[in-house]
């Protein structure tokens, strides 16, 4: 009785294995006759591809049975018109590159004049009383009263009323040879006044006394109190450091005076735009507050110096300002045409950069386009210069070229 229940257990877990391991091996039949399917048989042709979703596809084309493969993403012509995809030539074609700034306007700083005190003294007047203000050459600026000008012209009127006085004159002893035969020495006392009053209008000029109040002095006899210091150009206050009652000091500036008829455009360039720019290329400069105006001009001088903080170098432009419409320190907007000359170029459009790299995918014909690796050089009005990696003539897609390269990344190609 005990055998028997032996057996039918054994025939109990026997039933059992088999129920359990029949869908396994089921399944391991599936995945191998997958496998097979999928396995390339050994009459396959050199050309093998795998369909994608889009209907494009991946080869390998291996020409002449050589081992370096040219790998290449398949796009029927339907899908091509589809996508959007276009093709252009690489070619050699004249270049130019439009180039957009801003710039700030700038006073000329060949017109700009400093006025500086000559004597020590106080500000008893201003004429030109506040900055900004238009001032023409020889129009008076300010009345400096100074305690030695004072003592220099009352010295002076001194000098030409005792000129007439016989009594008192400066003199000189002047010692010369008798030519005797005993080698006398005479001695003699010469008067000369003049000499006194040359180094009176000496010392008048150097401090800035015009001629005309010199001889104001010699016909009143009287002092004038106070020194009148005359515009040198004609201009606009621009600095005015000076008030009533300051007390200056020689070499002390009074004011500063610029002229506007000519202003300065400084524009900032950046680093990789400096090679290209140079002097004498003419450029469009347009104020926002004056829209539909541009006011033509040329690169004047391009500033040695480098911001390190903006990366960008000055470059100057010299505009006539007769209206007056530029002001100091107003934005402008400059634009440049440069001509980049002939170069071989392909639009801007066709060239994936990944930031490391760039790659184009060249059109080999019958739908086949292959994923090259260029060297990218200058850029203008979107195109782009090739320095290797493409020769003249050869094709590229210009359009929808992230779709192509969307298709060669899902199978790995990259």
């Amino acid at each position: 009785m005990r055998k028997m229940y032996v057996v039918i257990l054994v025939v109990i877990l026997f039933g059992a294995a088999v129920y359990l391991l029949l869908p396994v091996r089921q399944d391991m039949n599936s995945k191998i006759s997958v496998a097979e399917a999928l396995r390339p048989s050994s009459q396959a042709p050199d050309k093998k591809a795998e369909e994608t979703l889009s209907g494009a596809s991946v080869s390998r084309i291996e020409p002449g049975g050589h081992n370096d493969d040219i790998i290449t993403v398949e796009v029927p012509l339907e899908k091509q018109q589809t996508m959007g995809l276009k093709t252009v030539a690489a070619a050699v074609r004249p270049m130019k590159k439009t180039l957009r700034t801003v710039g700030r306007v700038e006073f000329d700083e060949r017109k700009l004049t400093t006025v500086n005190s000559r004597v020590e003294g106080w500000i008893e007047k201003l004429y030109a009383d506040y900055s900004g203000k238009r001032v023409d050459k020889g129009a008076p600026l300010v009345d400096i009263y100074s305690p030695e000008l004072v003592s220099l012209q009352l010295e002076y009127i001194n000098l030409i009323n005792m000129q007439s006085n016989t009594a008192f004159r400066t003199q000189r002893n002047v010692e010369f040879s008798w030519g005797d035969r005993y080698g006398t020495v005479a001695r003699a006392t010469v008067y000369d006044p003049q000499s006194l009053f040359e180094v009176a209008k000496q010392k008048f000029a150097l401090w800035g006394i015009p001629e005309e109040q010199i001889k104001e002095i010699e016909i009143s006899k009287k002092p004038i109190k106070t020194m009148t210091i005359k515009s040198p150009a004609s201009g606009y206050v621009f600095q005015k450091p000076v008030f009533k009652g300051t007390r200056v000091a020689p070499g002390d500036k009074i004011f500063d005076i610029v002229d506007l008829r000519t202003v300065w455009v400084l524009a900032d360039i950046y680093e990789y735009e400096i090679p290209l720019v140079k002097v004498g290329q003419n450029a469009r400069v347009t104020l926002s507050y004056y829209p539909g105006k541009e006011f033509s001009s040329k690169v004047d001088f391009i500033y040695p110096s480098f911001s390190g903080q903006t990366r960008t170098a000055k470059v100057r432009f010299v505009l006539p300002n007769p209206n007056l419409l530029f002001k100091p320190q107003m934005f402008a907007n400059v634009e440049m045409e440069l001509n980049l000359g002939k170069r071989l170029s392909i639009p801007e459009t066709a060239i994936l950069d990944t930031g490391t790299r760039q790659v184009v995918y060249v059109d080999l014909g019958d739908g086949n386009f292959s994923p090259r690796q260029i060297k990218a050089g200058d850029r203008g009005n979107g195109m782009v210069e090739v320095l290797s990696g493409l020769k003249d003539g050869e094709k590229v897609a210009s359009s929808a070229v992230f779709l192509i390269d969307s298709e060669a990344k899902l199978k790995g190609i990259q």
